[in-house]
């Protein structure tokens, strides 16, 4: 029962309003938002294997958001293509995986072992 709770406190939180976006990447510590879409083929793949990174990189809180509903903030953060990684802190963007670099778990792996926060 234990490990079922520890899992769930993992998993990736959706961001539903512009105002809890802007609340969450201001916090002082870094956090991740996945930019993703729906009908989006290397969405679905990404979140086949994001489970294990998730929990390997426990040191942020993750989080996701629908570009499709919030253009204006894919816009304003150049997210471009998706699934893409940004990571922030105290309200700026400090790194961002983009799309054609996001297709494997080693892609993932690899930009966030190069993050130095």
């Amino acid at each position: 029962m234990c490990k079922l709770l520890d899992k769930e406190a993992k998993k990736v939180k959706e961001i539903t309003s512009v105002e809890q976006f802007n609340e969450i990447i201001s916090k002082d510590q870094p956090v991740i938002v996945k930019f993703y879409a729906t009908w989006c083929p290397d969405c679905t793949r990404m979140n086949m294997f994001i489970d294990p990174i998730i929990e390997k990189y426990n040191q942020y809180e993750w989080y996701e958001i629908n570009r499709d509903n919030f253009p204006e903030l894919a816009e304003k953060y150049q997210v471009l293509g998706i699934p893409s990684l940004l990571i922030y802190k105290n309200g700026e963007k400090l790194a961002h995986l983009h799309s054609a670099n996001a297709k494997t778990p080693e892609d993932v792996t690899q930009f966030l072992d190069a993050q130095n926060i």
